[in-house]
């Protein structure tokens, strides 16, 4: 595993996990729902940033590596997994709206997976609506998690839509995915 800048900040990412979790629960005596909310968005963004800057940073300075291009979309999914699952618990998302998210995340990695096996993986490449979901995303959950009314602006409401959005999309990305793979399935399993 090489050891460098790009790998550590997806290490970091993965280790912020547990931070972003924990906020919820610290007591209450500690801090303050509305601080808990907060604080878990500054976090989750925080670690949204690092999941940019660390590709950048590997182009930049040609620090690309096999582990790294396997560590980052872990990473990734693990933040946005573990983000569900608590928005979930805080009763701010819809489970089957996480189930949706969550395992298509699972499905399309395994098929990744077994593209690469068969060396085909470069038919399954990521998508402009595999991008577009994982934007919708990516502004869909800070705005969930932060919760609070922001003088007239409700992020709840707007995270809401957007992440029915992201569902959506992320239903629409699996079907893209499936049937670009479609041909390989069809010819391995005759």
């Amino acid at each position: 595993m090489p050891l460098n800048i790009p790998n550590l900040l997806t290490w970091a990412r993965i280790l912020s996990i547990p931070l972003f979790l924990g906020v919820f629960y610290f007591p209450w005596e500690w801090l303050h729902p509305r601080d808990q909310n907060l604080l878990a968005t500054i976090i989750f963004v925080a670690a949204a940033v690092t999941d940019w800057f660390d590709g950048w940073i590997a182009r930049k300075l040609g620090q690309t590596s096999a582990f790294g291009e396997f560590l980052d979309p872990v990473a990734d999914k693990l933040m946005v997994a573990a983000a569900l699952v608590m928005l979930v618990q805080l009763g701010r998302v819809d489970a089957i709206i996480a189930f949706i998210i969550i395992g298509r995340e699972i499905a399309i990695s395994a098929l990744r997976e077994w593209m690469a096996k068969i060396g085909a993986a470069r038919s399954i490449a990521v998508s402009f609506v595999g991008k577009l979901k994982t934007t919708a995303q990516m502004i869909a959950i800070p705005m969930l998690l932060y919760h609070d009314r922001i003088s007239s602006l409700d992020p709840q409401w707007i995270g809401t839509w957007l992440i029915y959005g992201a569902a959506i999309l992320t239903l629409w990305s699996m079907a893209y995915y499936l049937r670009k793979a479609w041909p390989e399935i069809v010819a391995r399993n005759r």
